[in-house]
């Protein structure tokens, strides 16, 4: 084993995390081994137990941190008018999972693990995005649980995209992307009947 690089306790949380995302991002769950992790960082397996008991909690762990990158990347700016604010949370989006791949790739498979604790994380990584896009559809308002559902539902078409787009065909131009995903998102909201269409409908089409 090479010789320990000192850290602070955050610095070496942190190089874990980043090591183990290249684990989880090419393995499935069930073949990664987190003691590997501990031989990559040049770390005793106590040292990487301390930080994180089990392989659970350390892809937990992993998937939290992904989770909190992608919602700082896509803060949406309030002084921007609605298709603006789309667009850009849009393109932010895939720009993240771009530049953060292995990040995506462990969300994707978080999805696919049907362990409780992992799925509560991704629920609230969804929410958080649901709750910002009806923020800006329907300001100040309660909406309508269609108009909920087919937003839920267009996330998850995102998240797909966004990570399909980054792993497998990078060189589709971004804005190509982004265009296509918001024309999906306008669709899926005007075939909505009129009472659950949200007001600023039209603003996303202009």
């Amino acid at each position: 084993m090479a010789p320990r690089t000192r850290l602070s306790p955050d610095q070496r949380r942190a190089q874990l995390l980043q090591l183990g995302a290249r684990l989880f991002a090419t393995q499935p769950y069930e073949d990664v081994h987190i003691e590997r992790v501990a031989e990559m960082a040049s770390v005793s397996r106590g040292l990487l137990y301390h930080y994180f008991p089990t392989k659970r909690a350390f892809f937990a762990a992993l998937l939290s941190q992904a989770a909190d990158q992608l919602a700082a990347a896509t803060t949406p700016d309030p002084d921007v008018d609605p298709r603006q604010q789309l667009l850009d949370g849009i393109e932010n989006y895939l720009r993240h999972c771009a530049a953060n791949r292995l990040g995506v790739s462990t969300i994707h498979r978080g999805a696919a693990s049907g362990d409780p604790e992992i799925e509560a994380i991704l629920e609230r990584s969804t929410r958080l995005h649901e709750e910002r896009i009806l923020a800006v559809l329907v300001p100040g308002d309660e909406p309508r649980p269609l108009l909920a559902l087919a937003v839920r539902g267009w996330l998850l078409h995102l998240r797909t995209v966004g990570h399909e787009w980054a792993t497998t065909a990078p060189d589709v131009p971004v804005e190509e992307v982004r265009d296509m995903c918001v024309g999906a998102l306008v669709g899926a909201l005007s075939a909505l009947p009129p009472d659950a269409r949200p007001p600023t409908l039209d603003s996303l089409t202009n």
